[in-house]
């Protein structure tokens, strides 16, 4: 028996933000994909086979999601002098724990940071990374690596700079 959307919401719906704002960054941006997810998602739940992977689809309807925001992003900037008076919610946010680590993250080329945080936050398969972002679960693998090897590299050293480890 499928479970309630509520339930896929409280147990997935933190997963989806950090991948959210792992992808667009700690913005609105990232908020919106997040609701513009479970949106759909509402809309798919009754057809939505019972042996789903919940947490690997809606990480694939977020990457989606993520997608749409890049594209309207660029296709209407709006440059502004002001910031938006309310502050985005602090749940799910990345840089939380670690500023460093995520600030590392978010210098990785794409392809490695996308196929790191799909991995490793989302919890996909490289297969089901590939899928979203093109190319084969061998190339997926290798962009996770050389990821990963990239932020030992750079997060060590800047750790070690400032005495954390």
């Amino acid at each position: 028996m499928k479970q309630p959307f509520e339930n896929a919401i409280d147990a997935h719906g933190p997963t989806v933000l950090r991948v959210c704002r792992a992808v667009l960054g700690a913005t609105v941006d990232a908020d919106d994909a997040w609701s513009e997810t479970f949106v759909a998602a509402l809309r798919a739940w009754p057809e939505l086979p019972e042996h789903t992977n919940v947490e690997a689809w809606l990480v694939r309807v977020a990457h989606r999601k993520a997608i749409d925001v890049v594209r309207a992003n660029r296709r209407h900037a709006v440059p502004t002098d002001e910031l938006p008076a309310t502050a985005p919610s602090t749940e799910g946010v990345p840089h939380d724990g670690d500023p460093d680590l995520w600030s590392a993250v978010a210098a990785l080329p794409e392809r490695q940071r996308l196929a790191v945080a799909y991995h490793y936050v989302g919890g996909l398969t490289h297969g089901d990374t590939a899928e979203l972002i093109g190319g084969t679960a061998d190339a997926v693998r290798r962009a996770a690596a050389d990821g990963i090897r990239a932020l030992r590299k750079t997060y060590a050293s800047s750790a070690t700079q400032e005495g954390k480890r």
